[in-house]
């Protein structure tokens, strides 16, 4: 992980770190990620509000720089009863940063595209136990290789995605 970030870095990327040990409940998740990424005042504190103003950043580079945001110490994050919904939301604002399309599913040319990225590191926790976490998100279908469970969307909602394959 350490040489993906690195390597970003050297684009000219940002990274963002963010405690996960902080991430107790969606409340203190909103506050977080509102004071680590910079979000504007009108942030609404709420799923929705994160998925939009991660997707149209407004921190520094204003959505014109790939972002990463790793989330250390996310080990506690297992047994969070939003850990589905909040990959789900990390997922979706992802994809809207990475393809930019429009209401129509065509591309959007008024918005720069940019890559996001986010990385829950763990220190004690094998990735594999977080993978039925991890699916309950709408749309998140999960992936492990090696050491690394990812997590994307499937489906019809998400021009682009995954066909909706159920649990690989």
């Amino acid at each position: 992980m350490t040489n993906e970030l690195s390597e970003l870095v050297e684009r000219g990327g940002l990274v963002f770190r963010i405690d996960g040990r902080e991430l107790i409940h969606p409340m203190a998740l909103f506050r977080v990620f509102a004071r680590e990424l910079s979000f504007a005042d009108y942030f609404g504190h709420n799923w929705d509000a994160l998925a939009d103003c991660l997707q149209d950043w407004h921190g520094p580079g204003h959505g014109e720089l790939d972002v990463a945001v790793v989330i250390d110490d996310a080990d506690g994050l297992l047994d969070a009863d939003f850990l589905g919904l909040f990959v789900s939301v990390l997922c979706q604002a992802a994809w809207q940063a990475n393809l930019r399309l429009d209401a129509d599913g065509m591309a959007d040319v008024t918005t720069p595209r940019f890559a996001l990225h986010f990385v829950f590191a763990l220190r004690r926790t094998p990735p594999a136990c977080f993978t039925e976490a991890v699916r309950t998100g709408m749309d998140v279908v999960t992936s492990l290789s090696g050491r690394r469970l990812t997590a994307t969307l499937a489906g019809e909602d998400w021009p682009g995605a995954l066909p909706s394959t159920g649990c690989p």
